[in-house]
């Protein structure tokens, strides 16, 4: 077997994926697959810009971890490669010299350990979206499988979309047989000698974190940053403290930021008016300025969805809690909508009975499912025809969906652009042996038969 490691350095925590394929199968599809992970504990590496050697100190554990999943003996051949994502990203909007300063602690730690590093990179959010198409659709084996045989088979099927729902940014991608009318949204990949014109855009600022500051920041504004403020979003009993600084401390808001002290300390009071936080939550996204044919939100082109979708990260866990903890099936939009307004209904103490152990964001089920609500189907036009064709999915068999295996498959070249040519694998051989011991089976035991029968026929005799 061959390893390969990759760090997820997301917005709002990292994790630490190790891959194992068949060393001599390493063009192969469907091959590679999740031998462990790790969760970092911790904020994401972004949070680390006043002290950048903690975010190194951060991912020790999970590389101590790597150490003995990986074998000793395949450690140096190993690859090894951080990925950050939206979070690095504001940071390096924010304040440049700080984002280098945390890739180079980060960068200085991973080099401290045997295996093969190759970099640390912060990824656009056009590379983000791509890799996590490339990572659905490669474990559900969409671009290329290996037949019963070993011979390469391009399967008859469709590529699926692929939406992600990270911290700080979301992502949709999808291939379309429609014109992109901006250019900045297509990307043209070829994967096993077959063309993909696909359809990607990230939205900055409209992760989930980003999304609840953003939230916040409009009901301070609407209520003219009084002491108390009331919170339709939050559940009616459930009630906080803040200092301005932890909502004004991101590029996602800082342009909305009140001449107040940052040190100053607000109380937000949870109301649970599910009309009232639908219509603050529809104010995040501009859903008229458009310059194309066709537009999702923030005048941003995108052509219709079509075929289907898999839908991971936050969108799982949003989509989850409501199906597990509310007990509701969601296949239609009415289905998230109706559950929606149930969970913006629901005081604290009865959320709190129900899923004690997501103590922490059980406040924020209502903003998100009415954020998820109205980004699928009023920025994304999923309507009822389109939307029961998502799949909300944490995992493929064992893998877990994201951006990081088809980071790692890019970077290691284990998705060739030309198809492999038609050899007979391993498989094949073994299926020679197998007929020709049936073969030889089958004939050993005519020969025995016939034996038998003229043996029982001369003692008849």
């Amino acid at each position: 077997l061959q390893y390969g490691i990759v760090l997820d350095a997301g917005s709002s925590h990292s994790a630490m994926f190790i891959y194992k394929w068949p060393a001599d199968k390493e063009n192969d599809t469907g091959v590679v697959s999740e031998h462990g992970m790790c969760d970092v504990e911790g904020p994401g590496i972004s949070s680390y810009s006043l002290n950048p050697s903690a975010a190194g100190t951060s991912l020790e554990h999970c590389l101590n971890q790597a150490l003995r999943d990986v074998p000793k003996e395949k450690h140096v051949g190993t690859p090894l490669y951080l990925g950050a994502t939206a979070g690095m990203r504001l940071l390096n909007i924010a304040d440049p010299q700080a984002s280098d300063a945390v890739l180079r602690a980060v960068a200085a730690t991973l080099k401290m350990y045997p295996f093969d590093f190759r970099g640390a990179k912060i990824l656009s959010g056009e590379e983000e979206g791509v890799f996590g198409w490339v990572t659905a659709n490669y474990l559900l084996e969409n671009f290329i499988k290996r037949g019963w045989l070993g011979e390469w088979i391009q399967p008859q099927k469709k590529t699926l979309g692929a939406m992600d729902f990270g911290g700080a940014s979301t992502q949709i991608t999808f291939e379309t047989r429609d014109t992109i009318e901006n250019p900045r949204n297509e990307v043209m990949l070829k994967l096993y000698g077959q063309a993909y014109k696909v359809y990607t855009h990230s939205f900055l600022c409209y992760g989930r974190d980003q999304v609840l500051k953003r939230l916040l920041s409009k009901l301070l504004q609407a209520e003219s940053y009084q002491a108390t403020v009331s919170h339709p979003c939050w559940p009616m009993g459930y009630n906080k403290s803040l200092l301005l600084s932890s909502i004004y401390d991101s590029p996602c808001t800082e342009k909305e930021r009140p001449s107040l002290a940052l040190n100053t300390t607000v109380t937000v009071v949870g109301t649970g008016n599910g009309n009232l936080c639908t219509l603050h939550v529809s104010k995040l996204f501009d859903f008229t300025t458009c310059s194309f044919s066709h537009c999702s939100f923030d005048g941003v082109f995108q052509p219709k969805v079509s075929g289907n979708f898999i839908a991971f990260s936050a969108f799982f866990y949003t989509v989850d809690f409501i199906q597990t903890v509310m007990g509701t099936p969601v296949h239609l939009p009415s289905d998230l909508k109706d559950a929606t307004e149930t969970i913006c209904a629901t005081n604290w103490s009865e959320l709190l009975q129900k899923a004690p152990k997501l103590e922490k964001r059980l406040p924020d089920y209502c903003a998100v499912s009415t954020f998820v609500y109205l980004l699928t189907t009023k920025g994304y036009n999923f309507n009822n025809h389109s939307f029961p064709n998502i799949a909300f999915q944490k995992k493929v068999g064992e893998t877990s969906i994201g951006w990081a295996l088809g980071y790692m498959l890019n970077l290691t070249n284990m998705i060739p652009a030309e198809k492999p040519s038609s050899h007979k694998s391993m498989l094949y051989n073994y299926w020679v042996i197998l007929i020709l011991l049936f073969v030889v089976t089958t004939l050993m035991s005519l020969v025995t038969a016939i034996c038998l029968l003229r043996h029982s026929k001369s003692s008849m005799i």
